[in-house]
């Protein structure tokens, strides 16, 4: 059902400059009568969609908890989501996790970008505070840090799956790749060429670009005159759309593009239909995938009006997930809901569950394969293993 003005006021976004001060007080036991929970994700700029459905998904969660109720040690308590705007910058997301610690949150569900999350990560650490991220890059939870917890499986898997989809699914052997030079687009490029170059494909081209770069005629003519059959790109969504539109432009589109999860989104659809073929690796499977995938985006439409941009669902059952976490423990303090976190096996409303290893990593974790067709992502294969 939709959001009523009431529940929405309980979960509305705090500005940070008139934050009130941290509710937990050092030793505090007993439980408070509100604990906020940050958001951290971009909310304006190339990526504002994604960070806008991430941070959606979280706030259905908390309209919907508050709403049944949630008590530590018998006491009911109110969620309260603090929301704050990373920009998709490692100096950003460092400046709003420190703003985010003085905002007294217990813990933080962000952020997109795995640089950004890198980039943060030691300042939630410092403070025991649980950082749930959704970023893809093995080196977040390399860092060692316990409070580091992924949603979904890392990169060294969506490497293999570039390889192993590619070389069964495509009579293809020259190939260009493609990457936008952040920690995320740079190294899963790295692991796609080592998997590629197992699996006995010519890397006929490789180039870098920025993660705002819009104006791609050149590598389009490149791509021509070196006669590319397969573009493997992690390039973000709406610069592939413009790589496809310059590729359109030359009458260059007898290829496929295989993009990483950056490019499965509901903007990129637009771009189906275009080349060949143009498909995605993810680690984010569609809620219409699992069983109760149905129930959630009904959900979702009715609150938002519109349909997710990304993974919402993986942070709304985040969300519940961590309201298991501050449940269990005797004050919700946030080291408290870190050690939680580590041992338990939550529910999760969607997705089925979610439960992490001694580092941070899901214990089950899977890429999956989709194709673009028309107005849908359609799935093609899954696996954990690749």
């Amino acid at each position: 059902m939709p959001i009523s003005h009431s529940r929405r006021h309980a979960i509305r976004t705090i500005a940070l400059a008139a934050a009130s001060p941290t509710i937990l007080l050092p030793g505090c036991k007993s439980a408070p009568s509100t604990i906020k929970i940050g958001v951290a994700q971009p909310l304006s700029g190339n990526l504002a969609a994604l960070g806008q459905d991430l941070l959606n998904g979280v706030n259905l969660a908390v309209a919907e908890l508050n709403q049944e109720g949630v008590r530590v040690k018998g006491k009911q308590v109110t969620l309260e989501v603090v929301a704050v705007d990373d920009k998709a910058s490692p100096d950003t997301g460092k400046e709003v996790a420190r703003q985010l610690v003085d905002a007294g949150v217990v813990a933080v569900i962000g952020h997109l970008n795995s640089g950004v999350s890198i980039a943060a990560a030691p300042i939630y650490a410092e403070k025991s505070i649980a950082q749930i991220a959704i970023s893809t890059n093995p080196k977040f939870t390399q860092l060692g840090f316990p409070t580091a917890f992924r949603l979904v499986a890392n990169d060294t898997l969506q490497a293999k799956a570039i390889g192993s989809f590619s070389a069964s699914k495509f009579p293809a052997t020259k190939y260009a790749v493609v990457d936008d030079s952040t920690p995320y687009g740079r190294d899963l490029a790295l692991g796609a060429i080592k998997e590629l170059t197992a699996a006995k494909k010519d890397i006929a081209l490789k180039q870098s670009f920025d993660d705002k770069t819009r104006a791609f005629d050149e590598l389009a003519l490149q791509i021509k005159a070196d006669g590319i059959e397969v573009v493997v790109t992690t390039l973000s969504d709406f610069q592939n759309l413009a790589l496809l539109q310059a590729l359109k432009k030359i009458d260059y589109t007898k290829v496929f593009m295989l993009g990483g999860d950056t490019i499965k989104t509901t903007d990129m659809l637009k771009g189906a239909g275009i080349v060949s073929g143009l498909y995605a690796t993810s680690p984010i499977l569609d809620a219409k995938e699992f069983p109760a995938g149905k129930a959630f985006l009904e959900k979702y439409l009715a609150s938002y009006k519109v349909a997710p941009a990304y993974a919402g669902h993986y942070t709304y059952d985040a969300m519940y997930v961590l309201a298991a976490a501050i449940r269990r423990t005797e004050s919700a303090k946030s080291e408290d809901i870190v050690q939680v976190l580590r041992k338990i096996d939550g529910y999760a409303p969607v997705t089925g569950t979610m439960r992490w290893d001694d580092i941070g990593e899901q214990r089950y974790g899977v890429i999956g394969v989709s194709a673009a067709r028309a107005a849908q992502w359609e799935p093609q294969v899954r696996s954990d293993s690749w």
